[in-house]
């Protein structure tokens, strides 16, 4: 697999017009630079059409949104792993609450991306969806209650659920790295979903739609440090 420090915050840019393009490549770039000055893991997850702009600009890993479970043939429309990878992404989120897939391909997806290590990010929208992904051994298994993405409500705020399903994931699998997301907006969110036992962050528009995103990936930074 391709190897990520712990703890991660995995910056997921969505398809909002504030990522699209130059603006997404500027946010990559800054987070780029917050991953140097703090030492962090930061990883982006741009839009698919700017993945080789994004990857051929910067240094911190590049994911991809989604990625699809087929070889390469006659499909139209899909994520090919292997273009992903040529693009420049080193991994992918995997069945994230806004695009899902059935379980079948997520399975064929992690299989896949063994072989070719690439990093699979699997999300999950509960406990027994954890436990279904994390027998398949992907790299990471994200919770993300969906009520919450978007919210500004932080997962963090239902402790008891993250640290069941955190449990559950380590019992079922523990080679599989716990995360959770939705609602994270502020470094006390991510100093929280820490202390409870994720292993790193997935979140979105509080960062991509902060008035200062540097300042708020900054402040994100140093959370990862205060466990």
């Amino acid at each position: 697999m391709s190897k990520i420090k712990l703890p991660v915050i995995i910056l997921n840019f969505k398809n909002y017009s504030e990522t699209t393009g130059k603006k997404g490549l500027e946010l990559a770039k800054i987070a780029e630079d917050v991953a140097k000055e703090k030492g962090a893991e930061i990883i982006v997850c741009p839009q698919t059409t700017d993945i080789r702009l994004i990857s051929s600009n910067v240094e911190i890993s590049i994911f991809a949104q989604h990625v699809d479970s087929n070889e390469p043939g006659s499909h139209t429309g899909n994520n090919l792993m292997e273009t992903l990878i040529e693009s420049g992404a080193s991994g992918s989120l995997v069945n994230h609450s806004e695009h899902r897939l059935k379980l079948s391909d997520i399975e064929k997806i992690v299989t896949k991306a063994k072989k070719n290590k690439f990093f699979t990010c699997v999300c999950s929208n509960n406990i027994q969806t954890s436990k279904a992904i994390s027998a398949l051994s992907p790299d990471a298994c994200a919770m993300e209650p969906p009520e919450l993405i978007g919210s500004g409500v932080s997962v963090t705020t239902k402790p008891d659920l993250v640290k069941e399903t955190i449990s559950t994931i380590k019992n079922i699998n523990a080679e599989v790295y716990p995360l959770v997301g939705a609602g994270v907006t502020t470094s006390n969110d991510i100093i929280e979903a820490l202390r409870l036992g994720a292993k790193g962050v997935l979140l979105a528009s509080g960062f991509v739609k902060a008035n200062n995103p540097k300042k708020v990936l900054q402040e994100m930074a140093n959370a990862l440090k205060e466990k």
